[in-house]
């Protein structure tokens, strides 16, 4: 029987030191049934060079050059509108980043169990950390409904970032505009989106590697609690979705308990301008505002709940201090990457302040 074949593809700007080894890693698969898309979003570095430099050598590398600078989000979009009309399979994967040798062939290998999937991930290595972890061994198809249920109800988090997952090329060619810019972390919403519809498949091995080294607006957030906003976002869009009418708005009205406490935390520790910025903007994209009552209640109760635990509200004073410190010397120590077209938009210390909340958070 016959591979089918994958289309691969990799936008990317101003990623030069990290370029060579997402190509390489990508034209080292034991799977050889594809082609691979490099599309340069108007570098300025050496990245169209190196791009370039691997198009010459293997033919299954189509190098495409974008006349005008557009955003990350676009970029992606008009690459995955560039896929092959046959390809059976679509991978991403992020010029920062790479994915290990078997990473196509076994995850071809999961969509061919059934025609019914729609979408595949594995284990991924985040810097030294293995993350995806808590999908139930050793099933490798589960029901997309199903799924959709268990992350909303438990939080388990098995999409990583679009390097980590692998697409059915006839879900991606059904909209001009695969991602939808107006969202706010609009690779995890897809996902969300495809269970609709789809089954899910699962390999239980690493089969990527998204890096941590380079200086992104993911890790100047990272004191501006992005994944509470970002569970609060995903249930109150999905749960009515994935979960009955009952079981939705219990749901609900927890996550937002569980989202205004986090706020309330912000208001005792007198985050700056640039948290509250950031969830405002977070919360427009619900079409919500911040509930000036609701904060106001729940920072109260949380003041009661510290008066009467004063050891336990010491403790976590001192915890919370020790890591905004450790974060915001780290931001100002490392030097920001220069390309805007690998995990994240990076962003400088001085960024961070007035950055959108876009792509802040991979889980």
């Amino acid at each position: 029987m016959s591979q089918p074949f994958v289309s691969v593809v990799t936008p990317f700007h101003n990623t030069a030191p990290y370029l060579a080894q997402c190509i390489e890693s990508v034209l080292a698969q034991s799977y050889s049934r594809f082609e691979y898309i490099l599309v340069d979003n108007c570098s300025t570095d050496r990245s169209g060079e190196i791009a370039q430099a691997y198009a010459a050598r293997d033919h299954r590398i189509r190098l495409i050059r974008r006349t005008q600078l557009v955003s990350q989000v676009q970029n992606y979009n008009s690459a995955l509108m560039e896929i092959s009309g046959v390809s059976e399979y679509c991978k991403v994967v992020q010029a920062d980043d790479f994915i290990f040798p078997e990473c196509l062939q076994l995850m071809v290998k999961t969509f061919e169990q059934s025609a019914s999937i729609g979408l595949v991930s594995s284990y991924w290595l985040k810097g030294n950390t293995v993350r995806g972890s808590g999908f139930p061994f050793p099933i490798s198809l589960l029901p997309g409904k199903k799924l959709g249920r268990l992350f909303l109800r438990t939080g388990l988090y098995v999409f990583g970032s679009p390097t980590t997952v692998m697409y059915r090329s006839s879900v991606v060619r059904t909209q001009r505009h695969f991602y939808d810019e107006s969202l706010l972390h609009e690779d995890t919403e897809k996902c969300m989106q495809i269970l609709e519809n789809w089954d899910f498949g699962f390999v239980h091995q690493v089969l990527s590697f998204l890096r941590t080294d380079n200086q992104s607006i993911s890790s100047a957030t990272r004191t501006f609690e992005p994944n509470a906003l970002d569970r609060y976002i995903l249930v109150k869009r999905y749960a009515g979705v994935f979960l009955d009418a009952p079981q939705a708005v219990e749901l609900r009205k927890k996550s937002q308990r569980e989202y205004y406490r986090v706020l309330a935390n912000g208001v005792l520790r007198l985050r700056g301008s640039a948290f509250w910025h950031y969830h405002i903007e977070g919360l427009e994209s619900l079409g919500e505002t911040l509930t000036l009552p609701g904060l106001a209640l729940r920072t109260g109760l949380e003041l009661l709940w510290m008066a009467a635990n004063p050891g336990t509200t010491a403790l976590r004073v001192i915890r919370s201090l020790k890591r905004n410190r450790t974060q915001e010397s780290g931001i100002r120590r490392s030097p920001p990457a220069d390309g805007t077209d690998g995990k994240q938009k990076t962003a400088s210390s001085t960024d961070a302040e007035v950055f959108s909340p876009r792509h802040a958070c991979e889980e």
